[in-house]
């Protein structure tokens, strides 16, 4: 594993709002911790930075734009960083300003994608990175989700959902999954 000194930090969704219990079981308690060793590292290296918040339009949304939901968690809330964009769908490249423009005027090919929720917005913006072109690295052990539940009453584990993102993503070819100390020590 090599990271150039363009590649982006995307670090997504790491709001007050996710500790609302109404959210259920989570994995990783690990995850803010790991999320910020990668900060504190591409920070010291100079590389690129990018915060994504989620503002929901949903009422009574713990990540409401206007709620203390919607705050960044400490971890983050005073970070360095390049670029800050905002969303209400699940990718960071449907936000505002437009992530892919910026990433291409820079030239940046590689992302590491990290935050909450694994399986929701962290996975579905790898998949698009992945297929934009980037050569995407995911932490797993920087991530984390809830329990959930589908069709017919049919129910994952947090740690149930996060392993199938692994698997969708590197065994789909979108992303290579690794830890936060595999990507320290690149």
């Amino acid at each position: 594993m090599d990271f150039d000194d363009t590649a982006a930090l995307i670090v997504i969704d790491v709001q007050q709002g996710f500790d609302d219990p109404a959210w259920g079981e989570r994995d990783n308690p690990a995850a803010e911790a790991n999320i910020g060793r990668l900060v504190s590292a591409w920070a010291d290296a100079g590389r690129p930075i990018v915060l994504v918040r989620h503002d929901s339009v949903s009422p009574g949304s713990p990540l409401g734009v206007g709620s203390p939901g919607n705050a960044l968690k400490d971890v983050v809330a005073d970070a360095p960083h390049d670029l800050f964009v905002t969303k209400q769908v699940n990718s960071a490249f449907y936000g505002e300003p437009d992530l892919h423009a910026w990433l291409r005027d820079r030239g940046v090919r590689q992302l590491v994608i990290t935050g909450i929720q694994t399986n929701m917005c962290v996975e579905t913006t790898a998949r698009m990175g992945g297929n934009l072109g980037y050569e995407v690295t995911l932490p797993l052990d920087a991530t984390h989700t809830f329990d959930l539940e589908g069709p017919g009453g049919l129910r994952l584990t947090a740690s149930e959902l996060a392993r199938a993102t692994a698997v969708n993503l590197e065994g789909g070819g979108f992303a290579r999954v690794v830890t936060t100390d595999e990507v320290l020590g690149a």
